[in-house]
């Protein structure tokens, strides 16, 4: 499956919004409290699990990972882009900072 065919499919999935700005905003919001779901599932293997990470661990963490990629999927159609683009716009970027050898450091435009 590509990002697109994803991307398609995830959209068929929505719940709109009647306010395009709420929709947008809903999505943006669920990207970060998704992340924040894979944090917290780190933060415990670490903190009271010595960083042990057990099969059932990698299945629970990558469900949060599979809706992050939703709320990233949706969102990026709402801003009519496609997640082939977007992914393929980020491996070029990663690979000039690769060649440049800037990898390290700060800044969006290294």
């Amino acid at each position: 499956m590509t990002f697109d065919e994803y991307q398609k499919q995830a959209i068929t999935t929505l719940i709109s919004h009647p306010d395009p700005l709420m929709d947008k905003t809903i999505m943006v919001l669920g990207i970060t409290g998704e992340a924040s779901e894979i944090a917290e599932k780190w933060k415990k293997l670490v903190a009271y699990r010595e960083g042990k990470i057990t099969e059932e661990d990698i299945r629970e963490i990558s469900k949060e990972i599979g809706d992050v990629l939703w709320y990233l999927s949706v969102f990026a159609d709402m801003l009519g882009v496609s997640m082939d683009d977007i992914a393929t716009a980020n491996a070029t970027k990663l690979a000039s900072r690769k060649a440049r050898g800037v990898q390290k450091g700060s800044g969006d435009n290294r």
